[in-house]
């Protein structure tokens, strides 16, 4: 019965006397037991992460949208998986050595717009390309899915946030 006190009260005494990454002791408890003597925190840094969905089988046709056979657009819809707000910008470039026509693109929403913004989580834009004067010269009667023009997709944070290095 008193070893088993003197036990409690060496535990007891251990216990009160810890302070953070240090053991004094003058004999170890009966059994050599792990005892706790600090933490440590683990931190990081979470960068920036943006992400199309299926972006593989993304592509806009193009089709005639009016009675003249000059005028042509196309749209599609992307989903944009991000962890940050971020403003999207968009331009367009003709493919290959011959002008298709004057090109233009957006992201195709009521009010149409080169500039778009995504919230963290998933958000579904529509982006849109125009072919107006439409040059039929460029290529071989009857060819199918001919890439004339590549559209380019920047992003930047909308936040400002702070860095400390």
């Amino acid at each position: 019965m008193k070893k088993g006190l003197l036990i409690v009260a060496a535990v007891l005494m251990l216990a009160g006397s810890l302070q953070a990454g240090e053991i004094k002791l003058h004999q170890w408890p009966c059994a050599f037991v792990a005892q706790t003597f600090m933490t440590i925190p683990v931190k990081m840094d979470i960068g920036y992460w943006i992400r199309v969905k299926n972006q593989q089988n993304i592509s806009i046709k193009l089709t005639q949208t009016s009675g003249t056979i000059h005028t042509y657009s196309g749209c599609t819809t992307i989903a944009v998986e991000s962890n940050f707000n971020a403003t999207l910008t968009m331009s367009i470039a003709a493919v290959g050595t011959t002008s298709p026509g004057d090109l233009n693109c957006d992201f195709g929403t009521t009010n149409p717009t080169k500039t778009a913004t995504v919230t963290p989580g998933t958000t579904n834009l529509q982006v849109c390309a125009y072919l107006t004067n439409a040059n039929l010269a460029i290529g071989t009667g009857g060819s199918k899915n001919v890439q004339v023009g590549l559209i380019t997709i920047m992003v930047a944070p909308t936040d400002q946030y702070i860095v400390t290095l």
